[in-house]
Formats: C-alpha cells, sequence, structure tokens
C-alpha cells in the first residue's frame, strides 16, 4: 500500500545527500510538504527545486543543526512557512572513525556537534511546536554502530549509542503529548558519509565490508517511509536494517 502523506509537513536535516536527500524526495513524492536542511546550500536549493519541478511543495533553508540558534530557526521557519510541522527526521551526521589514541580530537567535536547537538538542538525546538498541535513525529537516525561497539569507532559509537538513549527517553516523554519517536538504524549504506575518513581508515573500512552489498540511500528511505506512515495508534519505536550480506 502507497503511503500517503498529503497535508503533511516532514522537516529533514542533512538533506543536501544521501539518506536525507533520498528520505525529502520519498515524501515529496508521497504528498508531504518538505523542509530541507544541510550546510551546503546548492545542494538544498537544486533538490527543492527538483521536488517542485516534480509537482511537489520544498523550501531550502541552510542550516548548520549543530548551531543552536540555526536549528531552532530551521525548526520555526519550517512550521510558519509550510503551516505546521508533522515529521521531524534528525538525519544530519558525521562518521569519522578510528583509533581512540592519537585520533585527531577535532574530529571527535565535529561528530558531537552533528550526531549530539543536531538532534537535542532541533528536537528541542520541535516539540512545543508538535505539543500545540497535539501530533507530531521524530525520526532519528542513528546506526548499527549505536547497538554494536567496536574498536576503531569508540567516539562515533558514543554519538549513536547516545541518540539511542535520548530516543528511548524522548519516545517515553512523547506519548502525553501525541509525539511519536522512530529510531532509525542502518548498517552500511552507499552515501558521501565515509568518504570523509582518513586514507588509513578507508583502506580498514574497504576490508571488512568487501563484497558486502551496501543498502542504497532509498532502502534507508523506504524504513523511514514505512514507520512515519503508520496508523495513529501505531508507534514504530525502532527498525534496524543491515544489508543481507553484514554480519555484524
Amino acid at each position: 500500500m502507497m503511503t500517503d502523506l498529503s497535508s503533511q509537513v516532514v522537516a529533514v536535516t542533512g538533506a543536501s545527500s544521501g539518506i536525507g536527500e533520498a528520505t525529502a524526495l520519498a515524501c515529496a513524492r508521497a504528498g508531504a510538504a518538505v523542509a530541507l536542511a544541510a550546510r551546503r546550500s546548492d545542494r538544498i536549493e537544486a533538490l527543492a527545486a527538483r521536488i517542485t519541478e516534480e509537482g511537489g511543495r520544498a523550501i531550502a533553508l541552510p542550516t548548520d543543526v549543530g548551531e543552536e540558534s540555526q536549528a531552532r530557526d530551521f525548526v520555526e521557519r519550517t512550521h510558519s512557512e509550510l503551516g505546521r510541522l508533522d515529521v521531524l527526521v534528525n538525519n544530519a551526521g558525521v562518521m569519522l572513525l578510528g583509533p581512540i589514541e592519537s585520533a585527531p580530537t577535532e574530529e571527535w567535536r565535529r561528530m558531537i556537534h552533528a550526531n549530539v547537538f543536531g538532534v537535542l538542538y532541533c528536537t528541542h525546538a520541535a516539540l512545543p511546536l508538535m505539543r500545540e498541535q497535539g501530533s507530531g513525529h521524530i525520526v532519528n537516525v542513528s546506526s548499527v554502530a549505536g547497538r554494536v561497539a567496536r574498536a576503531g569507532s569508540g567516539v562515533y559509537n558514543l554519538t549513536k549509542f547516545g541518540v539511542g538513549a535520548f530516543s528511548e527517553s524522548l519516545r517515553q516523554e512523547g506519548v502525553a503529548m501525541g509525539v511519536r519517536v522512530t529510531t532509525i538504524e542502518p548498517g552500511a549504506v552507499a552515501t558521501e558519509l565515509a568518504a570523509h575518513n582518513r586514507p588509513e581508515v578507508l583502506e580498514q573500512m574497504a576490508k571488512r565490508f568487501a563484497g558486502v552489498t551496501p543498502l542504497a540511500a532509498e532502502d534507508v528511505a523506504g524504513a523511514i517511509l514505512y514507520a512515519i506512515g503508520q496508523p495513529a495508534n501505531v508507534s514504530v519505536n525502532e527498525v534496524l536494517v543491515r544489508p543481507s550480506g553484514q554480519g555484524g
């Protein structure tokens, strides 16, 4: 059955590529008006134009979600310009792997900035709006790394385990507001996410996932669309989705 998001407004962070871009397109094609957040303004403006050309409605709002004022402005402008806020997809994130010893600590700050503060600030801005309308859905994109810790991904694990814990607490708080919460935990996905790692890390990743056909961004977007397309009495709390060939 096709998901129908007509009359709904969906805000997607990290919409300039990968899972965020695919999710925005999927939601727009299901009838939602979408708000696009990312730092790369040219990318989200092009995506908004593509959605409009397909007959949808989209606004591009350049945003660094790890900056509280920018995150709040994104959420509030979505609400004011599109009329409401039904779904917030906290997708923006950074994955910089490698051993903890001798790691460039700036990589840690970048991950916490986007993966933790980005989720917190956007959610904090969205909750009063959703409470007022008596409904809403917050989707936090985590990772298999939010369930399984491994050597070489300690700080990324920290951020994604944190997203999982925050999401469960948020889910419990959201019940009284009519706000549903879903955590999406993808395994290996063919996106730009890994490309920002140092060469030695990329080499290790290539060895680990040799022979694995990764998920496409559209596969994860499909999982998100499934969760937000459920009837109001159904709350899909977690979706863990790996490539069929990924063992761990």
